[in-house]
């Protein structure tokens, strides 16, 4: 994207998701920018209809890769005094300064570097500094400009060592620019786990963003056994990143560490308040000018005039730092002449902090900078308290300008101008805090929360904190959650993986963090040999189920694409089938209720974090009282007309806001309303069902699969006949303790087995399947409508494919897998390396099968066929690769792709997809009291096409006839119907061949014949080929007396 802007002549402007989002739309229209480029991942941002500013475009990364024509980029003139990208700082009268660097700034900065020696074009450098920070463009666009290598962490990088001290020994990277507290964590870490050589390959550190201590370059020294250069590097964003550099120099002593010389081709003054240069030693403004002089702050002509003054001829910017210099000409900095801060690296006004405060009831405030790591809010009311003042300041100002702690004084110590004393504010109190808010201390009452309360008392310096009391409360910060986190790594002997820092931070509090580490020291132990119990966890990442269909419907089925159709549907339709007693609406409504408060993942919303994770947090049950928002429990009034009552349940099914997973709307009950002439229709729910009403569930497959339909018809039949609520036992496990447990699971074995399974297979080769039609290599979007055919075979097939599966000891799923492998082999003209994909129920625990949930795995099935096999080798084979991969079925899908380096939307077994389904009588009929209702089967028009080719097997052990039947579900973006029953038709004939035979009439040996003798050709086609002139490529192995048919289905043989 960055790259994109600037070779298109656009000016790059950085905004950080982390913003709350009232900040990032005051800098968006602070800049009128057209176009905003976002990650699909942080797309939600701006879905807020609040938005005032104008977007004529926004332009969404999904990772599709479409051609681009270079040739227009020659028309791009990009000159020197353009500018190249808009940087933000903090501004005191509480808007944001945006600062804007030109090009040649940019580029000349650059060379001073190289000509300084700091960084080379041999370099591979680690992008460490977020977008916020001025430094991430000289990681990412100076790479380019001086031919070196940048390595980019992934979202929660920088807050994990021993993720970077594998990053720095792996990418062998030479150089790294960060602030001081990053480093001194990094190598605290790496001198604690002795991991030195980590740094073998550094040969330039460069501290910058706040000041650097003698400490930390001694600890730097120590660590590292080899020779590296530690740059102290200075320069506020209007000077274009660094404007001095000093190259550490050990015989340097404890003296104050200067910020150095001016960079090549800068110029430094260190000026008094006449604007004269000062003598050596004697404390001035420093002033800078040189190539890096920015070209003003955006829209702010009056702040620039402030900024800059002229002298000789010559622009400077006036820093607002002091500074001294000594007789070497090095420059010592000393602190500022206004109230502007660095905290962590970050330049913070504290008038802007002021200005957002006194946004509120607050009629007075001031903020200071606290003993460098916290900033403390003084505010003068008497009407507003801690949590409110916290929760405003954290919808309007980034995390690093939320103050620490808030100081509620009756009034603001003033000295005798009528100015805030600052000396005469209290100091701040961090205990101070349990007394405004009446916290009663909670004291630790287990091991594990005795040694996470010492190391919070250690870091806070505190002597007492409340085991439930939030840590950013206290004046806790991003650096300290990282420390927290290498700390107790240590402390608990933690692997690499176990625990993650993203729970820290949504779990902030000493309880929280014992009950995170006592499951993580637990379920890393051997979670297989022990009973799973309830974690009380009401956030946590979501399933690796979930994540699939949140994924699918985000990429595959886009909601950018025109269609809008819900893909991940699940509904479920019943009809009156006897009633012995009336239907009550309104105790229905009350028994849906119940069974939502009784399962969690029922009212669980997902989302995405700022870090690019979907993440599962189940609401109160208390929420789903309300109706209005949630519109879960809805009637609907039609004719007894069959074709109307189709529309209204296809319209239902379309509603583009029949779910929203961002709020837990992930379940409706649809009351269809029959109305007859003697019936009068109204809507209250003291009305009684009839004969001709329906009741239709619709649910969202990322908290529901097949297996949970009979525990939600249990569970719904039980509340109904009680009439009340259904207990909740708060210690039983649910499906987000099973989301916790699947991710901290041991998947070694698993993983090993899946990728010597899929070795040498092309997983991006599509199988050739006879489309009508392709795809547009530039538009893969799916519209999810469907082809489809089904066909129900005889009672006597039926039989022998009962038989066959009994007498051979194998499944229904095993045989029909068989079945549409050969398939496969014949329709791709003898193509024997075929993988496709299948599901599994995937309840591989006696705890999870009356658990409600999506727990259904999506698995690569890959064959390696003979066409001289008989049926018994086809089957046999097929059997023992369903059992080899029955013991690793848990293994997720993301994992499988990710081993192999793809992702849900460029691999090809992924769109060939088998299923089994087998119907029995056994919980699918709804019972309410003495009215029985029975499952309507849906129309085949409802169908979605979830898949490009998928063939459902279909037994119903209750049916009296045609208990075996079989449909084929394909996308229509692909093939036409009458393609798709041409193809069903094939397979019922290869059904035919294999199984009539077998146990009806004079045995035929056909189960030890090749199948490459099974026919292919239907018999009304026979005649019809007899006039068609083709020729036989020399590749294909099929020996039988058939290889083509139609010439639109067998196209790209002919010559």
């Amino acid at each position: 994207g960055i790259m994109a802007i600037e070779m298109s002549g656009g000016v790059y402007c950085p905004l950080s998701p982390r913003d709350p989002q009232h900040r990032l739309h005051t800098l968006i229209e602070q800049t009128q920018c057209r176009i905003v480029l976002l990650h699909w991942l942080t797309m939600n941002i701006f879905n807020d209809g609040s938005i005032s500013f104008d977007m004529s475009s926004i332009l969404v990364d999904n990772d599709m890769h479409s051609s681009v024509d270079t040739d227009q980029l020659s028309k791009v003139t990009v000159r020197p005094d353009n500018i190249a990208y808009i940087i933000f700082t903090s501004g005191s009268t509480g808007i944001p300064k945006a600062v804007q660097v030109r090009h040649r700034n940019f580029s000349k900065f650059m060379c001073s570097l190289i000509y300084d020696g700091v960084v080379n074009e041999k370099d591979t450098i680690l992008q460490i500094a977020r977008c916020s920070f001025d430094v991430h463009v000289q990681d990412i666009l100076g790479t380019v400009i001086i031919g070196s290598s940048v390595i980019m962490l992934h979202p929660e990088g920088i807050m994990d060592s021993d993720y970077l001290a594998c990053v720095m020994k792996e990418k062998s990277i030479t150089c790294m620019t960060t602030v001081p507290t990053i480093i001194h964590n990094l190598f605290t870490y790496l001198q604690q786990q002795n991991r030195h050589n980590a740094t073998q390959y550094l040969r330039s550190i460069c501290s910058g963003g706040e000041l650097c201590s003698m400490k930390l370059i001694k600890l730097m020294s120590n660590t590292m056994k080899h020779a590296c250069r530690l740059w102290n590097m200075y320069g506020p964003a209007e000077t274009t990143i660094d404007c001095t550099f000093h190259l550490f120099n050990n015989t340097v002593g404890t003296e104050n560490i200067p910020i150095g010389r001016p960079l090549s081709n800068y110029k430094n003054l260190v000026l008094n308040d006449l604007l004269q240069s000062t003598s050596i030693n004697e404390e001035g403004e420093l002033s800078v000018g040189g190539v890096g002089v920015f070209a003003g702050y955006l829209g702010r002509d009056d702040l620039t005039a402030k900024a800059l003054i002229e002298i000789d001829r010559e622009l400077f910017y006036r820093t607002g730092d002091l500074v001294e210099m000594d007789n070497k000409g090095l420059i010592h900095y000393v602190g500022r002449k206004d109230h502007q801060i660095k905290l962590h690296g970050q330049r913070i006004e504290l008038g802007e902090i002021e200005q957002c405060l006194l946004r509120t009831s607050v009629s007075a405030c001031v903020v200071i900078k606290w003993s460098d790591d916290y900033l403390v809010a003084y505010v003068q009311s008497s009407d507003i308290n801690e949590m409110q003042l916290r929760k405003h300041c954290q919808s309007h100002l980034p995390s690093h300008m939320t103050p620490s702690i808030f100081i509620i004084l009756d009034k603001l110590p003033l000295n005798a101008n009528g100015k805030i004393d600052r000396k005469l504010l209290p100091s701040p109190d961090f205990s101070f805090v349990h007394l405004k808010t009446n916290i009663e201390l909670v004291k630790p009452t287990n091991t594990i929360e005795y040694t996470i309360h010492h190391i919070w008392c250690d870091l806070l310096k505190q002597k007492q904190i409340s085991t439930n009391t939030n840590i950013f409360t206290l004046g806790g910060h991003s650096l300290l959650i990282m420390q927290l986190f290498h700390r107790y790594k240590i402390e608990f002997c933690l692997e690499t993986n176990a625990l993650s820092i993203t729970n820290l931070f949504q779990h902030p509090t000493i309880i929280n963090h014992a009950q995170l580490i006592y499951q993580t020291m637990h379920m890393t132990e051997n979670i297989s040999d022990y009973h799973w119990s309830s974690l009380h966890i009401m956030k946590a990442k979501a399933s690796f189920a979930q994540e699939r269909i949140f994924l699918d419907e985000q990429i595959r089925f886009s909601s950018t694409n025109s269609n809008t159709n819900n893909i991940y549907v699940i509904p479920l339709i019943y009809r009156i089938s006897s009633m012995n007693d009336h239907i009550s609406i309104s105790q229905l409504q009350h028994a849906f209720q119940s069974i939502i408060r009784k399962h969690q993942i029922l009212r669980t919303t997902l989302s995405l974090d700022t870090n690019g994770n979907i993440i599962q947090h189940y609401l109160d049950a208390n929420i789903i009282t309300d109706d209005r928002k949630f519109s879960r429990f809805s009637m609907i009034k039609f004719s007894n007309e069959e074709h109307e009552k189709n529309e209204i349940v296809k319209k239902i099914l379309n509603q583009s806001d029949l779910f929203d997973l961002s709020i837990g709307h992930v379940i409706n009950c649809h009351i269809l309303r029959c109305d007859q002439l003697n019936h009068s229709f109204t809507q209250n729910n003291d009305d009684l069902l009839t004969n001709d009403d329906l009741i239709l569930f619709t649910i969202h497959h990322a908290c529901f699969d097949g297996a949970s339909v009979s525990i939600f018809i249990r569970d719904l039949s039980l509340a109904y006949q009680s009439n009340d609520l259904l207990p909740i036992d708060d210690n039983s496990l649910q499906y987000i303790d099973y989301s916790i447990y699947e991710h901290v699971m041991d998947m070694t074995s698993s993983q090993e087995f899946w990728q010597l399974g899929l070795k040498g297979y092309n997983l991006t080769h599509q199988l050739s399947l006879p489309v009508d039609r392709l795809r547009s290599s530039t538009d893969q979007q799916r519209s999810g409508l469907a082809s489809t055919a089904q066909i129900s075979f005889d009672d006597a097939i039926c039989a022998s494919f009962l038989n066959y599966a009994s007498s051979h000891h194998l499944t229904l799923f095993q045989l029909g897998l068989s079945m549409f492998f050969i398939f496969l082999l014949k329709l791709t003209h003898g193509q024997t390396d075929l993988c496709i994909s299948s599901i599994n129920a995937n309840r591989y625990r006696s705890e999870l099968v009356n658990m409600i949930g999506m727990f259904v795995s999506t698995l690569p099935y890959r064959v390696e066929l003979d066409p001289q096999w008989s049926f018994d080798e086809v089957v046999k084979y097929v059997q023992e690769k369903c059992l080899s991969i029955l013991q690793h079925s848990h293994y997720p899908l993301q994992h499988i792709l990710a081993d192999l380096h793809l992702t849900q939307s460029n691999v090809s077994f992924l769109e060939t997809m088998f299923d089994f389904i087998t119907i029995s009588n056994e919980g699918a009929d709804l019972c309410l009291n003495g009215a029985n209702l029975e499952e309507v089967s849906l129309n085949e028009s409802y169908e979605m096409a979830k898949f490009d080719f998928s063939l459902n097997f279909i037994y119903n052990s209750s049916s009296d006839d045609n208990q075996l039947s079989c449909s084929f579900i394909c996308s229509r973006d692909l093939f036409d119907e009458r393609t798709i029953l041409t193809l069903i038709q094939r397979f019922q004939y290869l059904c035919k061949q294999q199984f009539s035979s077998i146990w009806i009439g004079e045995p035929v040996d056909t189960y030890s014949t090749s199948i490459s003798q099974l026919n292919f050709i239907l018999s009304n086609e026979t005649k019809e080929m007899q006039d068609i002139v083709f020729c036989r490529q020399e590749s294909v192995k099929n020996q039988g007396k058939f290889y083509l048919s139609y010439s639109f289905l067998f196209m790209d043989i002919f010559i």
